[in-house]
């Protein structure tokens, strides 16, 4: 399928008035959005779309944007990081999961002994470390890494009470991390992307999947599952982290004015926005899956507790692979769990 490249057009008139003359110069850029989400999906509707309109006129309308969802330009999921890297498209918004390996820093992040359960926390302690992340972003340029509320378990049948009841399920998992997780609970882990989960649990290829409350609703989760599992106050067995990104070229073909709208609309002035918009969805989902006759389980404390050592053993997991590849991970992982639990107050 042939790849929808980013356009470039430029005009430029003079014009003559009382024999005084003055050049004027009006650019166009139009800039493709590519996700593999469905275009009623809370990442088009409640982050990519109005951060899309709002640059647009911010900008004047020198700047328009045209939005691929569902994976509509070509690829496969774990493809749109390399879309973006290498200008196939002009932003994505994907999981760094889904390219392994990439993001070695960012990843502290996703452990669940670090994200609690609250993205707006979590998306403010980010934005606070992205110069310790920065080198896992030096070839595009980020407009916004964040997280979602966080991983609940969502079984098609049966429940989970216990630590000790994960044993022998197959879970999809959405990240590497996840997977560690759910390898330390004794569970199975099945990696997909999310948009293959609906088809894996129809199927019975899997038993359960790892996704928040606000991805099941797009993907009909509630007509597929029974049961839905979450820890103690609403945390979660970990999270993933996304990243909303722009091709370096794109973003350096912008002049400087239109470079600081772009700008003024990343980082920090989005993250609490949308940390707390996917906050606020979780509810929606809850109830979703409430009205279509299903459980929904937070354990009590002492059965979260049981988590503890399984997800502490991830964590040092991930902090004996990141030093071995020279990246102070004691050290990250600490000052992570310093600044959510700073912005959590």
């Amino acid at each position: 399928m042939k790849f929808l490249k980013r356009s470039l057009t430029c005009t430029a008139a003079a014009l003559t008035l009382f024999g005084m003359s003055a050049a004027a110069h009006a650019q166009e850029f139009t800039f493709s959005i590519h996700h593999f989400l469905s275009p009623k999906a809370p990442a088009q509707k409640v982050l990519i779309a109005p951060w899309a309109a709002a640059v647009e006129e911010a900008s004047g309308g020198r700047i328009k944007f045209e939005i691929f969802p569902a994976m509509s330009l070509g690829g496969k999921p774990p493809e749109l990081y390399g879309q973006v890297r290498d200008g196939v498209a002009d932003l994505v918004w994907t999981l760094p999961g889904y390219t392994p390996g990439t993001f070695p820093r960012t990843e502290v992040f996703e452990l669940p002994n670090v994200h609690k359960g609250d993205a707006r926390a979590t998306n403010l302690a980010i934005q606070g470390m992205m110069g310790d992340l920065a080198p896992d972003f030096t070839s595009v340029h980020p407009i916004l890494v964040h997280v979602h509320a966080g991983n609940a378990l969502h079984l098609a049948n049966g429940n989970v009470a216990s630590a000790a009841d994960f044993k022998g399920l197959k879970v999809r998992s959405p990240s590497r991390t996840g997977a560690w997780v759910l390898e330390a609970l004794g569970a199975e882990p099945v990696g997909m992307p999310v948009p293959a989960l609906p088809q894996a649990l129809s199927k019975k290829t899997v038993d359960a999947g790892l996704v928040p409350f606000e991805v099941a609703i797009p993907l009909g989760l509630s007509e597929l599952t029974s049961a839905s599992v979450q820890l103690a106050d609403g945390a979660r067995f970990g999270t993933s982290t996304f990243l909303f990104a722009m091709n370096n070229d794109s973003y350096n073909s912008l002049p400087d004015d239109l470079k600081k709208v772009i700008d003024d609309h990343s980082g920090l002035a989005l993250a609490e926005k949308i940390g707390t918009a996917w906050n606020n969805i979780e509810p929606i989902g809850i109830k979703k899956a409430l009205d279509a006759g299903n459980t929904v389980t937070s354990l009590s404390e002492e059965a979260s507790a049981e988590f503890d050592a399984s997800f502490e053993n991830v964590a040092q997991r991930w902090v004996l692979e990141v030093t071995d590849a020279g990246i102070d991970g004691t050290a990250l992982l600490a000052k992570a769990r310093a600044a959510v639990t700073e912005n959590s107050k």
